[in-house]
């Protein structure tokens, strides 16, 4: 499964479409107001499906995610001085970037590539596809590209 990833261009808070490979919209992030990111995520029919939530006060990124009002684990950034590596302790996904933090690729314990998202460079505003190997993880797989991309926002600000 393919999902295309794009934030708005004129917005006060992160929002982002998602279209499959056909381009109908398969998800929508809005972005809300709160110490930190906050990106609450719908279907398509505007039906809330979970969100992405920022601890704030930490040394490195970590962002909390819930499946509708259920926690579910965290992604956090590790320590590393080369490629940015984070950790995803509801499942024990690996997610492996590249220097430049435009291509990352997540792992499950096996060490089976679950989703490559790449970062398109020559957009107005951020722009990634997403390819998952499983359909039943796109939401899951959205968390993680969407806790990345906010990630670097927060280190581009310091």
């Amino acid at each position: 499964m393919r999902l295309l990833f794009k934030q708005r261009l004129f917005s006060w808070f992160d929002s982002y479409d998602i279209y499959d490979e056909s381009g109908n919209t398969v998800f929508i992030v809005k972005g809300k107001l709160d110490w930190g990111h906050r990106l609450e995520i719908y279907d398509r029919g505007n039906h809330y499906l979970g969100r992405v939530k920022e601890k704030v006060l930490t040394f490195l990124p970590r962002f909390q995610l819930y499946v509708g009002e259920q926690y579910i684990g965290q992604i956090t950034k590790e320590f590393t001085f080369f490629k940015p590596v984070f950790t995803l302790d509801c499942n024990d996904w690996v997610v492996r970037g590249d220097w430049l933090q435009w291509d990352y690729e997540v792992h499950d314990r096996t060490d089976r590539l679950v989703v490559n998202a790449s970062k398109e460079i020559f957009n107005w505003t951020d722009t990634y596809v997403i390819d998952i190997a499983d359909p039943q993880d796109a939401l899951l797989s959205l968390m993680i590209v969407l806790a990345i991309d906010a990630a670097k926002c927060s280190d581009s600000k310091k």
